[in-house]
């Protein structure tokens, strides 16, 4: 039984346990572990002496296995770090990871609304504008920020390159004390309500404050950041003319903090079956051997935003040099344009494909995400 499978029957025992005995206890007990995990909003937990460390059990929250804890693991003869091993290494304090070298400016700044506050780092290329640039919003990981994600992923060297700004929005302690986006909880799925509204706010100010083209604005994310990438695409389909989820999840796959960790697991809710009201471009990837956020959840949110419309798709099977394998699956509508592509990782687990190991939760060994993700935006346009 993997570490999320046992952590769930362990909550579930206590439940059955403590129900007639002592549920204030027995609630308290899971409400501490899910906040620990990441799932529970509101202010972090206090924190555990080391003895107390030591005796919890692992859990796994949305994120992968460190680029640097795989190489100490490789180098020592070993296979590659359990993603469980990884993330419970990850609570641990680390430097803040160097954003990859870019010439353009890196700014921060903040948007308000009636739902909160939240900061964002914002990349604005070195290079002139020729016209409106496009605009490529992303959401970190748990237990990521704005600044490592920009390093992990190397989306603002690409950008350079493009002539794309670059919005990393980030997420508060206060809101989720692993600083995931609350993909699974029903006040944060909704147009105009909790994050959403926070999010579509800050990049309409965006557009508006940099003279960013409005036909070409796109959201990606990983895990959690991926899961709340997939809102906002169904949100605002008039907002974001194709959406990028790695590692995530459908929309409606959960609504509360228990249905979030089945959904996880692969077992949704009956909103992830649904289709999308209006059809936006998708690109997914996800590693086949992703031990966190299990690989089926690619498949059901591809089918979740193609909808009922005819589609053709295409197989195709490559080699990132002599990094991992992967299968890509392209449909195209009736026109023969893409309309969604499905990247699966070969060997892959819980880490953004292709990223630099100066971020974490990172695969360098996997084709490029980044890049794969901008071409697929750069070849749409909203209406």
């Amino acid at each position: 039984m993997k570490p999320y499978e046992q952590f769930v029957e362990n909550m579930l025992s206590a439940v059955r346990s403590g129900q007639g005995k002592d549920p204030a206890a027995a609630t308290a007990l899971i409400q501490d572990a899910l906040r620990n995990a990441g799932l529970m909003p509101g202010a972090p937990a206090a924190t555990p002496s080391a003895a107390e460390a030591a005796a919890r059990a692992p859990f796994v929250d949305l994120n992968g296995v460190p680029d640097w804890l795989r190489r100490q693991a490789t180098a020592k003869g070993g296979k590659p770090a359990e993603d469980w091993r990884a993330r419970l290494d990850a609570l641990r304090p680390r430097p803040q990871p160097v954003t990859p070298d870019a010439p353009g400016q890196f700014i921060e700044g903040s948007f308000a609304n009636a739902a909160g506050t939240r900061r964002y780092r914002l990349y604005v290329p070195a290079r002139a504008a020729t016209g409106p640039r496009p605009l490529v919003v992303m959401l970190h990981g748990c237990q990521q920020s704005a600044a490592d994600f920009a390093a992990g992923t190397a989306m603002n060297r690409l950008a350079e390159e493009q002539g794309c700004l670059v919005l990393y929005p980030d997420q508060e302690r206060s809101a989720n004390s692993s600083n995931c986006w609350n993909w699974f909880d029903a006040t944060h799925q909704q147009r105009e309500q909790g994050e959403p509204s926070l999010l579509a706010g800050m990049t309409r100010k965006i557009v508006q404050e940099h003279g960013a083209d409005p036909r070409r604005v796109y959201i990606a994310g990983l895990s959690a950041g991926g899961a709340m990438a997939a809102v906002m695409g169904a949100a605002y389909p008039e907002l974001y003319a194709a959406v990028g989820v790695h590692s995530g999840l459908p929309v409606g796959a959960a609504r509360d903090l228990m249905s979030g960790l089945n959904a996880m697991k692969g077992k949704h809710l009956h909103g992830a079956s649904r289709t999308l009201r209006r059809r936006v471009p998708l690109i997914v990837f996800h590693g086949d051997q992703d031990a966190v956020v299990h690989p089926s959840n690619g498949e059901v949110l591809i089918r979740q935003f193609l909808g009922d419309g005819t589609v053709r798709e295409i197989e195709e099977r490559g080699t990132a040099g002599t990094g991992r394998g992967h299968t890509r699956t392209t449909a195209l509508d009736d026109a023969g344009r893409a309309v969604a592509e499905h990247w699966v990782v070969h060997g892959a687990g819980h880490a953004w494909a292709g990223g630099d190991p100066s971020g974490s939760y990172t695969d360098a060994a996997g084709p490029s995400a980044s890049a794969e993700m901008l071409r697929f935006f750069l070849g749409q346009a909203g209406g």
